[in-house]
């Protein structure tokens, strides 16, 4: 074993665990990977949840018991959602300590359907912060263009927010911008500033995964040769709009006033095509406050043979806006690539909420008592 995530880990790279399972609670499995592997926080996504209820039969207690209250299908997944990230909470609690709410911390999403729709994203934020009751959770919300302003009132109210499904770098800037706003909203109301924390999702291999897509149509050697290269010239990018915003006067303001910096987060890191490198979108994102959240595979494959090579975005900026130019001129739309991920984004998440909400009412009816 290398000491690789230990290396990323003292670059300014916060290591968090994509995956959450109640499962991997009970076990220990993931105290020992805080313990062992450097791991300081964990996301989840319905997707995560609907994999998780439906293997195994660590839910079957909980769930015979909310089959023996009858309670909807949504109310189940509430329960049993909330109670997993409400314990994965208190394993990381010494880290959130530790780090001065900075990490220990572990993402719940709001319901997927309701991206298009701002007071009901904030009115499910408060309900889960409320639930949940931890102060190291965090909400995630979707960059969507009703989820902008849902971030920022959330966030005014001075819930923590993970702001999920961000794919172009207008949209990151947008997110910053809502984030501010935010923090301006709080500071009006009188809180405390430096107890309000947030992430930025930017999504990293999905981009790859469409643009090759439509590389390997146009066929040329000239497209061959951009082949894997816009994922991570675009987080680059993104990461530059993250220190410009960073060190404006405006944050300047807010950060005097007890403020923390928004960091941006590298997600979607799991490599999908065999042809490249099965760590690059760990090693090649590596630059201070940062956090990259990894499958497990990912994680495992970084700690086995990932190559720490300090910081890889600082001074990567040029070549990165040369690689994006060199798509266009082949006809590849930016703006047309980013839309379609985070259309196809918000329609997976729904998907795998509907899924969920299938499995999960299955699993009610399966240990549902008797009557009589």
């Amino acid at each position: 074993m290398t000491d690789a995530l230990k290396r990323l880990s003292e670059e300014g790279v916060a290591i968090w665990l994509d995956d959450l399972s109640r499962k991997r609670i009970t076990s220990g499995n993931l105290a020992e990977l805080i313990d062992q592997q450097h791991v300081v926080g964990v996301t989840t996504n319905p997707t995560i949840f609907q994999k998780a209820i439906s293997q195994g039969d660590g839910y079957d207690q909980q769930l015979s018991d909310l089959a023996a209250r009858k309670v909807t299908v949504e109310e189940a997944i509430r329960m049993i959602t909330t109670a997993d990230v409400r314990d994965a909470a208190d394993i990381l609690r010494p880290v959130f300590d530790a780090t001065g709410g900075k990490d220990g911390r572990v993402s719940i999403e709001v319901d997927p359907r309701l991206a298009h729709n701002e007071k009901a994203t904030v009115a499910e934020a408060k309900q889960l912060a409320w639930l949940v009751d931890r102060p190291n959770t965090l909400i995630k919300i979707p960059a969507t263009m009703a989820g902008l302003p849902a971030i920022s009132s959330t966030i005014g109210l001075g819930i923590s927010v993970n702001v999920t499904l961000i794919f172009s770098i207008e949209r990151y800037r947008a997110v910053m911008d809502g984030y501010l706003s935010g923090l301006e909203k709080a500071k009006e109301r009188g809180l405390d500033l430096s107890k309000i924390h947030s992430v930025a999702s930017f999504f990293v291999s999905r981009v790859d995964t469409e643009v090759d897509k439509r590389l390997d149509e146009i066929g040329t050697e000239e497209a061959k040769a951009l082949r894997g290269k816009a994922a991570i010239a675009n987080a680059r990018l993104a990461y530059q709009a993250y220190e410009e915003v960073f060190s404006s006067d405006r944050w300047n303001a807010l950060e005097k006033a007890g403020a923390n910096k928004q960091r941006p987060l590298w997600a979607s890191t799991g490599v999908k095509d065999p042809a490249y490198s099965d760590t690059m979108y760990v090693t090649e994102l590596v630059a201070p406050n940062t956090v990259n959240t990894m499958p497990e595979a990912t994680l495992e494959a970084t700690e086995d043979h990932g190559e720490i090579r300090g910081n890889t975005i600082a001074g990567t900026y040029e070549q990165a806006r040369a690689d994006l130019d060199a798509l266009e001129k082949l006809g590849i739309s930016y703006d047309d690539v980013v839309r379609v991920l985070e259309e196809e984004g918000v329609e997976k998440f729904e998907a795998s909420w509907n899924d969920l909400l299938k499995s999960t009412q299955a699993e009610l009816e399966r240990l549902a008592p008797s009557e009589g």
